[in-house]
């Protein structure tokens, strides 16, 4: 491995970061358009074909917190190559998959291998680079992972219309070799990997249960709201968690880090944004009458203001001060939302278009601000435990954001449905901002060090 001085930026492990990010993300929404494909490829039903989908979503936010904290004692770039590794893998297991139950195997594999990425990437581009432009570094993966979820069903669709479902599956193999050859190449070896031991394992069994029960009943909610009664079994497992040896590390390092408002910033955001996405796709086809290909346009003007605005974040953050930039980012976000809400019934694209790209200009200031601003503040040798909390808040205000918007739709009725929604979308963005303005002081509590995050500019 080439060697390098301690001052020097390790940016090709930050473009990894943002990659990988932008991999793991795509792959939550991509699959969504094959589905049907996929049943008649495999002869099966819709509903077991969703499971394509469910099989991946569920071990990505159910081990988040689970594996923050066993990353936390492992070598960063042994953990890096397997999960990679893994995840490559899976996906060519799901794209040759012969029968239903192979493939659901491979995407909860796949799955698994996604959490673990989720986890590393925040903590891999903020130990690549110096502290004075930790801003600059966490916007990438902070910018990328979102917009690999907003063009996934467009990549899906092109690549289902072009060359077949397998291939929804088989295009992000080549993106995970590159990154292994740069991380091979330009990270230096951290320590070793080793498994969980079983309080890990029972700890991890806890967690899983109670958010995967809590992920079926908001994603399942849509169907039906007695679904939302599912949410009551989340209680328990999770309850005995946090107040079990488990969960107590977690939740004090959270508190020693005083960031516990950020953390609900970033989950009311995420649900904004995702409420705001599906009410503005489905009422654009539906009431107004516009085309497919015109509304994809349309709502693809967020994650452009999204993209140009993420480096600006960056910099700006690294000049000024993380939570300034993260608050201005919630302004402009809300303010975008806001500006929606009084539309009413007579919506056109180009209306719409330039609220969602203030809004996403707001999005692109504030993800990668907010990031520095949470993992900087990590206590020593928690950064993996802190990271999995962020990135468990924003995956449950993805999840959480459609299925209120579907809640307030059925509440207002046809009529003022489409409104109710996006109030509520903007409702809560503005939250963010409060959350975000306000630091919170840091309690006395004293969080133990398993080992000590070294930079790796530094060898």
């Amino acid at each position: 491995m080439p060697g390098n001085s301690g001052n020097e930026d390790r940016w090709s492990l930050v473009a990894v970061a943002g990659v990988l990010s932008f991999v793991a993300m795509l792959d939550m929404n991509i699959v969504n358009v094959a589905l049907a494909d996929i049943a008649d490829g495999l002869n099966v039903s819709a509903a077991t074909a969703q499971w394509a989908v469910l099989g991946y979503q569920l071990p990505v936010v159910a081990l988040l917190l689970p594996v923050g904290r066993w990353l936390d004692g492992v070598g960063l770039r042994a953990a890096l190559l397997s999960a990679t590794a893994g995840f490559a893998l899976c996906s060519a297991a799901a794209a040759l998959a012969p029968w239903a139950a192979w493939l659901i195997a491979a995407r909860v594999g796949q799955g698994a291998c996604a959490a673990v990425l989720f986890v590393l990437m925040p903590v891999l581009a903020m130990r690549s680079v110096r502290p004075e432009v930790r801003g600059r570094a966490m916007s990438v993966p902070a910018t990328l992972g979102p917009l690999g979820a907003v063009t996934g069903p467009a990549v899906g669709g092109l690549l289902l219309d072009q060359l077949g479902w397998r291939w929804v599956f088989l295009v992000k193999i080549p993106f995970c070799l590159l990154a292994l050859l740069v991380v091979r190449r330009a990270m230096p070896r951290d320590g070793r990997l080793h498994a969980p031991d079983r309080r890990s394992l029972a700890d991890s069994s806890l967690v899983a249960a109670g958010v995967t029960a809590l992920l079926l009943a908001l994603t399942l909610a849509s169907d039906g709201p007695a679904w939302l009664a599912l949410a009551v079994a989340a209680v328990p497992p999770l309850w005995w968690w946090l107040r079990g040896p488990g969960g107590r590390p977690v939740t004090g390092a959270l508190r020693a880090s005083g960031l516990l408002r950020a953390h609900g910033a970033v989950l009311s955001l995420a649900a904004g944004f995702a409420a705001m996405h599906y009410v503005v796709a489905l009422h654009l086809q539906r009431e107004d009458g516009v085309s497919a290909t015109a509304t994809g346009l349309t709502v693809l003007a967020f994650p452009l203001g999204m993209g140009l605005a993420g480096p600006l974040g960056g910099r700006l953050a690294d000049r000024y001060s993380p939570r300034r930039v993260a608050v201005l980012g919630a302004c402009l976000t809300a303010l975008g939302l806001l500006l929606l809400v009084p539309l009413g019934d007579g919506w056109s694209p180009p209306d719409v278009a330039w609220r969602l790209a203030l809004a996403g200009v707001g999005m692109g200031l504030n993800g990668g601000p907010t990031q520095a601003l949470v993992m900087g503040a990590a206590p020593p040798g928690r950064a993996a435990t802190v990271g999995s909390a962020l990135q468990l808040a924003r995956s449950l205000g993805f999840t959480l954001g459609p299925a209120l918007a579907t809640a307030a739709w059925g509440l207002a009725g046809a009529a003022g449905g489409a409104r109710a929604g996006l109030a509520l979308a903007a409702g809560a963005a503005c939250l963010a901002v409060p959350l975000l303005a306000l630091p919170a002081r840091a309690p006395a509590v004293r969080v133990p060090e398993k080992s000590v995050d070294v930079p790796l500019t530094q060898e």
